[in-house]
Formats: structure tokens, sequence, C-alpha cells
């Protein structure tokens, strides 16, 4: 694998859309990465972004950021994958797989014949799909494919109950895992706030904290990119921070526990699907992945989730043949 450094680190950024575009801005502004290549088929709408990205340049930390094509995703440490068809209004992520799945067929192999030695990151909708596609195609190690899964997902739960206790969202601790998507589980059971569950915590707070307050944070946590796309379009910033999240945590080998998509294999009687569940991420990708003590029912939604997943999988095998 392609050593890493903090000092001497490349990204490359396949895509230059709403997503790709605000992550190279992220990115740059984080100081991370020595050099940015960002890769699209329009090379016009690449080259625009990497020339107003260039002239921000002297506000931060020197770093080298210019348009490129397969070949200079050679000697990256991480290949940042946003390219696919946009999500429309009123379409769920699961609708996307039929012309995402035709695009990661012409892309994967020229990625993993240039960056054979990197990690895949992949943030394509629906990701979880994407991302086991992106497995079958390359060939890779399973822990140097990862989507970005429902970190965004988890960072919604924090910051929605962060307002409802009114407590700093860093003080919050809960994981969305599953699909990031329609069948995601907000798992309840062992969310807290600065390591004193909810049950204890709310008992005090004086506001209401019960079985309808959950159902509406859970309805307004699945909900929330639908409505942002209605409203202007499509989702991005947040997003990009994510992925920042994920990028940093790897580049920095910080072993942070992120709720990334990964293959797992007997996970709460699950296995064979990516989906998100909390890992440990370092400089070799998913080190890790750590087993969180779900309810029944949670566990019941967990699975479902997975079948969910694997429903979709059989419809691209008999549809859009690929290896998987």
């Amino acid at each position: 694998m392609h050593a890493m450094s903090n000092d001497a680190s490349k990204v490359a950024i396949v895509g230059a859309g709403f997503v790709g575009s605000t992550f190279a801005y992220a990115l740059m502004i984080s100081g991370i990465a020595s050099e940015i290549v960002i890769i699209d088929k329009n090379e016009e709408k690449a080259s625009g972004e990497v020339m107003d990205l260039n002239h921000g340049v002297p506000f931060v930390r020197p770093v080298a950021i210019r348009t490129g094509d397969f070949p200079d995703c050679e000697g990256a440490d991480i290949v940042v994958i946003t390219a696919g068809a946009a999500q429309k209004p009123g379409e769920t992520r699961l609708d996307l797989v039929r012309r995402n799945v035709a695009i990661f067929r012409e892309l994967i192999p020229k990625i993993a014949r240039y960056a054979s030695g990197a990690i895949l990151l992949v943030v394509t909708n629906p990701v979880d799909v994407m991302t086991y596609i992106a497995l079958q195609i390359s060939g890779f190690p399973a822990s140097r494919v990862i989507g970005s899964g429902t970190v965004l997902d988890t960072a919604r739960f924090r910051y929605l109950l962060s307002k409802h206790c009114g407590v700093d969202p860093k003080n919050v601790h809960a994981y969305v895992v599953g699909e990031h998507g329609d069948s995601e589980v907000a798992v309840w059971s062992v969310a807290n706030i600065a390591g004193i569950g909810l049950g204890q915590f709310c008992a005090g707070c004086g506001r209401r904290c019960d079985e309808v307050m959950r159902r509406e944070i859970t309805g307004r946590l699945k909900e929330a990119a639908y409505e942002i796309i209605e409203r202007k379009g499509a989702t991005y910033f947040a997003v990009g921070l994510a992925i920042l999240e994920i990028v940093e945590s790897i580049l920095r080998h910080e072993n942070s526990v992120l709720t990334v998509s990964t293959l797992v294999q007997d996970y709460l009687g699950v296995g064979d699907v990516c989906l998100s569940v909390p890992a440990l991420l370092n400089r070799t990708g998913v080190a890790k992945t750590l087993h969180l003590d779900l309810d029944q029912d949670e566990v019941a939604q967990f699975r479902h989730s997975a079948e969910v997943l694997k429903g979709v999988l059989g419809e691209v095998r008999e549809k859009a043949p690929v290896p998987v």
C-alpha cells in the first residue's frame, strides 16, 4: 500500500459535482492534503472548480490542486468517488442504482488500474450498494473499500438530539446503522449524553422525552435529505464535512470510530453485504468493526435493512450483471 504521511498526502476526487467540489473545498481548508486531483468527464466543470479553488490557496496551507484523468490517480492515498447520477426530488436512493452501476462498471477498473494501493471511499448513492459493487469490481481487500455510509445520518441524529436535550452536539453519543437510506436504524438503546443514558438524562431534563418524541426525531432524521433536496435541489455542505471526517481519520491514523459502510460477515446475523456499523478507521482503512449491544427491535430493524440492500443487489445481478 502507498505510504501515507500527513505532510505529503494525495487525494483524488472522481466527480466535480456539488458533493465533490464541496468536499474539495473542505479538504483544501483542512490542510491535510498536499495534493488534490479532481477528475470529471465534464473537463470544463472540473477546470472551473480547480481555478476557483486555486485562487484561495494563498489563504490556506500549501497545497497543489489540479485537474486530471484516471492515470493521475496513481500515488493517491485515497480516491474519493462522488461521480454518479444525481438524486431527483421524490426519488429514493435505491432508485438510483441502475444508472450508477453502469457508471461504476466503467470507472472502477480505471481507478483500480492506476491506484492499486489506495483506499477507495465511495460516496455515490445508493452508497451501500455502490460500495459493494466497487468492492467486487476492484478486487481490493474489503478494508480498503469504504462507503461514506451513515456518518452524515449519525451527525444529523446527534444534532437533533442536541437541540432537543439542550446540549452541545459534541456531548451527544449516538449512532445510525444499516442502510444510508429509508431503512436506516437510529440506535436509541445506546444513545447517551456525556455517558449518561437517555433514560436517566431525560428523567431530569424537564423536556418531553417519550416514545412520541423518539418517533418524531427518527422521522425528521429519515426525511432530512428529502426535505433539503426538495428545498434546494441537493445536499452537499454537511456531506462534504462528513467525507472530510472520514478522510482525516484515515490520513491521520486517528483510529476514530465512524459509522462507515463496510462489508460485514456474521454481524448480528448479517453477512455478505455492505452497510454501516461503527468501524475503527486508520491508515489501513477499516481496521475492525465494533459490535453495538442493540435491543431486540433494533436487531430486527438492522436485519431488515440488510435484506433491503440484498434485494437491490439481487435486482442488479438480474438486470445489470456485474461480478457480484
